[in-house]
């Protein structure tokens, strides 16, 4: 049984011109439980919106995406926030990070849009991710692969069942994106969570067993170059 599952999905955006220039064609793409997989693309090709609509963060124009077997297009807007909340666990590549909170904070709002929060629990998974002497400590306060380790720690809080991650090392050095992409993987592992990245880093997508180019799964790109 598939995690996600998707058919026909569509998104496209106005141009400045006011054109409909269509970004996301995805014919069918499905992820099991527990699968991690890495999709291949550059800049601009649409992985990003691809990410969002997954999320629920962009509504799709026309498509089905179905999460544990709901169909996401079917949802009202706060019924569809609520199953991402509690499903899906997203490390953007800028962090997104709320700069007046502490560590443990962000942590914790973050688990508040699932269902609540868990001091307890948060505090521990900053633990896991070597942040046990950085609770405290305000974004502006980390380093760049710290603040990439309370992302992920975000992430994983509410335990979801898909983890979305959008270029997640795209802003750090060679030796903390290694790091940050290992303790993604094996986070994911012990969580039982399904991984889904999008990366355009050889290094990232030779970590990966599972490698699929967007290029070939997305048919704006394919109409787009031809």
């Amino acid at each position: 049984m598939s995690l996600l599952a998707i058919s026909a999905l569509q998104k496209s955006f106005r141009t400045p011109d006011g054109e409909r220039k269509l970004i996301v064609d995805v014919a069918e793409f499905s992820l099991a439980p527990g699968q991690q997989l890495a999709l291949r693309g550059e800049s601009g090709s649409g992985k990003t919106t691809f990410l969002h609509l997954i999320a629920g963060i962009l509504a799709a124009d026309s498509g089905s995406i179905r999460l544990g077997g709901r169909d996401m297009a079917a949802l009202g807007e706060s019924a569809r926030d609520r199953l991402r909340a509690e499903t899906i666990g997203y490390i953007f590549q800028t962090f997104n990070l709320l700069q007046g909170y502490s560590c443990l904070e962000n942590v914790m709002l973050g688990m508040a849009f699932g269902g609540g929060s868990n001091r307890a629990h948060a505090t521990a998974m900053l633990e896991r991710v070597g942040l046990a002497q950085r609770l405290r400590h305000y974004p502006r306060q980390l380093s760049t692969g710290q603040q990439q380790r309370v992302a992920v720690a975000r992430a994983l809080a509410n335990r979801p069942a898909l983890v979305l991650a959008d270029e997640p090392t795209g802003n750090l050095d060679h030796r903390n994106a290694r790091e940050a992409l290992a303790l993604i993987r094996q986070t994911c592992r012990e969580n039982g969570a399904a991984l889904l990245l999008v990366s355009h880093d050889p290094e990232v997508l030779g970590a990966f067993e599972d490698v699929r180019d967007f290029a070939v799964l997305n048919r704006a790109l394919q109409e787009a170059g031809s």
